[in-house]
């Protein structure tokens, strides 16, 4: 039992030291260049007892706000959506069995766009309830209602067959994205706003917002941990969850549920970022394999990572200015989806 387990734990605790390595590092670069030895200071510095063992004294007063303040709320909630859109792109791929599946299939990432859209054209973007402001607020509600209006497109008597969700999904998210394109054509002041927002960053982030935002995701992430079973039930296909004593209909309506309120909950917070939830559970799986007991919480720890390191070079790399950081996860993910066709294409022809 215990030589089971080993490879999870190691593989955990080398990913969350990954993780805290990047967190510490993200945090160091930007226009003021801090020491990684300050920045560890500044870090674990505030935690109960750490004065016995950490000097303060020899930190600027400028890098503790430049890094407490500033980059520190950036880096850890990029790597709570990181986090949610990759372990929703596991559930998504585990669900649907389709390796193209990603977390904005149902329209959610349509949703959210067109409510963020709505709420800055309207004027009431400018409105802030407390730390979020009402974009995202809209975004989220425009997520959850989108996903909500496919669900029930989709379902046909008390069953949802996986078949039409898709296709509602795909037309939906069709649908909603020309109704973009018609509010960009017709508020041509408000373009850039919008373009920026579909673009995704996590510029605004803040300690009051990650509170917020880490509640929803953090229940919505456990829930998805309790289900490894039913994730590894449906690998193997329906009729085998059936005869496991799964009410598949059920379980798939609650799993894609939760996965849809996390991405709802990542994206209303960071904007449409593209080819976390498609391409990292690829990466992961070919080095864990398909079980879910490995394949989520390693997925979940590399979003991290990912998001967290394509964001540093979303805002270094044309410094003093920042690329949106959907474009960075584009250009890491459009190669790799490219290349998975590619070998889908070849194991065809050798088939």
């Amino acid at each position: 039992m215990k030589t089971r387990r080993a490879p999870l734990w190691q593989g955990i605790l080398i990913l969350g030291l990954l993780l805290l390595v990047v967190i510490i590092s993200s945090a160091s670069v930007g226009a003021s260049s801090i020491s990684l030895a300050d920045c560890f200071k500044i870090i674990f510095g505030s935690l109960p007892f750490a004065d016995r063992w950490i000097d303060m004294s020899t930190v600027p007063p400028e890098a503790v706000t430049i890094v407490s303040q500033v980059r520190l709320p950036r880096v850890i909630l990029a790597a709570l959506v990181g986090m949610g859109l990759a372990a929703s792109g596991v559930v998504y791929q585990g669900i649907f069995k389709n390796p193209m599946a990603d977390p904005f299939v149902l329209g959610v990432s349509s949703g959210a766009a067109v409510g963020a859209t709505l709420a800055i054209v309207t004027g009431i973007g400018v409105i802030s309830l407390g730390p979020i402001s009402m974009v995202s607020v809209a975004a989220f509600a425009g997520a959850l209602l989108s996903a909500a209006f496919v669900f029930n497109l989709a379902r046909i008597g008390n069953k949802t067959p996986v078949v039409t969700l898709l296709l509602s999904g795909v037309a939906v998210n069709f649908f909603l994205s020309s109704v973009i394109s018609l509010i960009m054509s017709l508020q041509h002041d408000q373009i850039e706003r919008i373009y920026a927002w579909t673009m995704g960053s996590v510029s605004a982030a803040s300690w009051e917002k990650i509170g917020i935002t880490i509640i929803p995701l953090s229940i919505g992430l456990g829930l998805m941990c309790i289900h490894i079973r039913e994730l590894n039930a449906f690998a193997l296909g329906e009729d085998n969850a059936r005869s496991l004593g799964i009410d598949t209909e059920k379980t798939r309506i609650r799993l894609l549920s939760i996965s849809s309120l996390v991405t709802a909950c990542a994206v209303s917070v960071s904007g449409i970022i593209g080819f976390v939830g498609l391409v990292i559970p690829h990466i992961v799986r070919m080095v864990t394999g398909p079980n879910h007991k490995t394949l989520l919480p390693f997925s979940m720890l590399f979003g991290a990572v990912f998001l967290v390191v394509s964001d540093t070079i979303a805002r270094v790399i044309v410094a003093p200015s920042e690329l949106p950081l959907g474009v960075i996860t584009a250009m890491f993910g459009a190669p790799y989806f490219l290349l998975l066709l590619y070998r889908s294409k070849i194991n065809v022809k050798e088939g």
